[in-house]
């Protein structure tokens, strides 16, 4: 069930997106005036939407080099104006991801597209994602992790991500393979439902002139298994982030091998499960990679 969406924040919500620490913002609050908190009646101070978008262009000021005495004296309006400015420049390394932030916080499909665009027209989309949206995912999970943020903010701002992944993507699937010694197939494993590294991982098969069949989430080995039929020289490319359990991923792995190992077929694992696969029951064809750099580097 996706929790209602937040509008209210805490000092500790502020602290998490913004990366200024709760003490800091106090300081500034009461040595400032930067913001203006509401209280609930035991004086516990909270935040709105407002105070949030006008902490984190504040905080990239302040990492752009303006002292917060100077800021706090700016009309309200200036702030923003000022954040533009950086922008047009493009070179604020940090303005992308608050941006990202931005947009998640207020739904905001139209600041996500023209942020990213803005990306796009100085760098590769490999760039983009390694750059900007590989941290940005990092942080969702620490910011859903401390309740910062609902299912609802990072839902939406994943299926953003996936949707301009599949759009290069689509661009790649329309040529012709010019490597044909290879068949990759990705899939995820049982109740496994974490796609967006496995899809830019096709990405990146693609870009190096593979082909590739993806069949995405909760995958049986017995279906994988129909694709030996078909075709030869396969690799099976899995991420387990979550799935299977560490109680039985040995077992997993080891029936993969059993169904899947036909012919110069070879399994490819990672994700956050794969530390607990013991190395006895890996083999030459079947691996385990660290990274997705490291998998890449493989092609």
């Amino acid at each position: 069930m996706i929790n209602n969406i937040k509008t209210v924040f805490s000092i500790k919500d502020l602290e998490n997106l913004s990366g200024i620490k709760a003490h800091t913002i106090r300081i500034w609050e009461k040595r400032y005036n930067i913001l203006e908190p509401m209280r609930t009646d035991t004086n516990i101070r909270f935040y709105n939407l407002q105070n949030l978008q006008k902490l984190l262009n504040i905080t990239l000021l302040h990492e752009y080099g303006y002292k917060i005495s100077k800021i706090a004296t700016y009309p309200e309006e200036k702030i923003p104006q000022l954040v533009r400015e950086i922008i047009s420049k493009k070179n604020s390394q940090n303005y992308a991801i608050t941006s990202f932030k931005m947009a998640m916080m207020n739904f905001d499909q139209e600041l996500f597209f023209n942020t990213f665009d803005w990306l796009i027209t100085e760098k590769t989309f490999k760039e983009v994602f390694k750059e900007h949206f590989l941290p940005l995912l990092k942080e969702l999970g620490l910011l859903w992790q401390s309740e910062t943020i609902t299912p609802a903010n990072e839902h939406f701002m994943s299926h953003l991500i996936k949707q301009k992944i599949l759009i290069y993507t689509e661009s790649l699937q329309i040529r012709k393979p010019i490597k044909t010694d290879r068949i990759f197939v990705l899939s995820l494993p049982l109740n496994e439902i974490h796609q967006i590294g496995l899809l830019y991982l096709q990405y990146e098969i693609l870009d190096k002139g593979y082909k590739t069949i993806y069949l995405g989430e909760s995958m049986p080995i017995e279906n994988l298994q129909d694709l030996t039929k078909h075709f030869e020289n396969i690799t099976f490319i899995s991420f387990m982030t979550v799935q299977p359990d560490r109680s039985v991923i040995n077992q997993y792995v080891k029936s993969m091998g059993q169904k899947l190992l036909q012919k110069n077929n070879e399994i490819w694992l990672m994700g956050k499960m794969v530390e607990y696969i013991d190395e006895k029951v890996l083999t030459d064809r079947i691996r385990v990679f660290d990274s997705m750099e490291e998998t890449i580097n493989m092609l």
